[in-house]
């Protein structure tokens, strides 16, 4: 065969092959076989595990891992690239019986709010693996715990004035013919049951704070106003103590709340100034825009509170001095009131303290804001007062 013969044939056989491929490949794209676009199903699954809320590790017949998620490690059933010895000890049981087994994996030793109640499952996957999924239940177990401490305070807080009423009333019938000691029996089952009625009425006002009941429709409320119905609600028991309550000038500020709320919040701050403070010392109110937040700081100069109690004072019933607290009258629900409504408003309450010094409490609620139609600036007297004030804190 000549030279030129070859290459025809070799001509001749490219031709033939490129028309074969084409109609290949045209037979197949009119049937739909295409490349497949995107991830593949075990990519897919394999960003399912990782993303998982749920801690998740994939182990083999000898206890190592094959595959595990970042919320593995944050919930300690991964460390140092190994998995817990609880979860490798029930694999083995697993794969053993072929049933899933569920495992306490919760922390042996627990570090501030991390996680301190996780529940495991290990299931078989066939082939020696299986997989040890956990559950953080440990915010369901916060909440129990504080449910129970809440029905044991207030059982023991309710069943100290129902105590002492009946007690009372046994000694007015013991001294029936003694009119002076019926009558101081009388005084002292009038405290206590004015006690036991603003316990109560705490306890229902926390409730629907924390979700009992739906607020009420928030309107415009004028800070001077609720400062003013504030202090007229302590006037009595400010002047009894022989304190002075001073306030600032009128600001005209407003915010939106619920102005029976707020009344409270700042009534329960002043009270708790007038009970801590030493009789003759003074205790101050004073208002101001910053930042587009009302801080209203109650300030006073009394015993001040320890720095490790600080976040605690918020807490239903916890009290920094809880024989002063009683001999006031005190529930020990007014600043976790306080907390709550500054909550629901979309604000918070800050406090500032020291020992022998004196406290400041500052409630900050979001401004009101007028809606225009060319968004005119706020009044020359708001501004003025958000930036002529200094920062809050310091020795009050």
């Amino acid at each position: 065969m000549t030279a030129s013969a070859s290459a025809v044939l070799a001509i001749a056989a490219l031709v033939v092959g490129s028309a074969v491929g084409f109609l290949l490949a045209r037979h197949r794209f009119a049937n739909g076989e295409r490349r497949p676009v995107g991830p593949t199903a075990a990519e897919l699954l394999e960003r399912f595990v990782r993303s998982s809320n749920n801690g998740v590790v994939v182990l083999n017949r000898f206890g190592d891992m094959v595959l595990h998620n970042r919320r593995a490690e944050a919930l300690g059933l991964v460390r140092l690239n190994q998995a817990d010895a609880r979860a490798r000890k029930a694999a083995e049981q697993v794969i053993k019986t072929a049933l899933p087994l569920e495992i306490d994996l919760s922390p042996l030793a627990v570090r501030g709010r991390g996680p301190e109640a996780v529940l495991g499952e290990v299931r078989p996957l066939g082939d020696g693996f299986t997989v040890v999924e956990a559950v953080d239940h440990s915010e369901a177990v916060r909440l129990e715990a504080t449910r129970r401490d809440f029905v044991a305070n207030v059982s023991h807080e309710l069943k100290t004035p129902v105590g002492a009423i009946a007690l009372l009333a046994e000694a007015v019938l013991d001294a029936a013919d003694d009119s002076d000691e019926v009558r101081r029996f009388s005084e002292k089952i009038l405290r206590e049951s004015t006690r036991l009625g603003k316990l109560v009425t705490e306890l229902i006002a926390l409730s629907r704070l924390q979700g009992a009941e739906r607020l009420p429709e928030l309107t415009v409320v004028e800070v001077d106003a609720v400062v003013e119905e504030a202090l007229g609600r302590v006037r009595l028991a400010a002047e009894t103590s022989e304190i002075t309550v001073t306030t600032d000038e009128a600001s005209d500020l407003l915010v939106e709340g619920d102005r029976t709320l707020l009344v409270t919040a700042l009534t329960n701050l002043l009270e708790n100034a007038v009970a801590y403070s030493p009789p003759g010392s003074p205790v101050s109110i004073s208002r101001r825009l910053v930042d587009g937040l009302v801080e209203i700081a109650v300030t006073d100069r009394g015993i001040g509170i320890a720095e490790e109690e600080q976040q605690r004072v918020f807490e239903r019933f916890y009290r920094a001095d809880k024989a002063r607290s009683r001999a006031t009258g005190g529930t020990g629900l007014g600043l976790a009131i306080v907390k709550h409504v500054a909550a629901n408003h979309g604000g918070e309450v800050r406090l500032w303290s020291s020992l022998g010094v004196g406290s400041t409490f500052t409630l900050r609620i979001p401004a009101h804001v007028a809606a225009t139609d060319d968004q005119q600036p706020a009044p020359r007297s708001l501004v003025a007062t958000g930036q002529e004030s200094t920062e809050q804190g310091g020795t009050p």
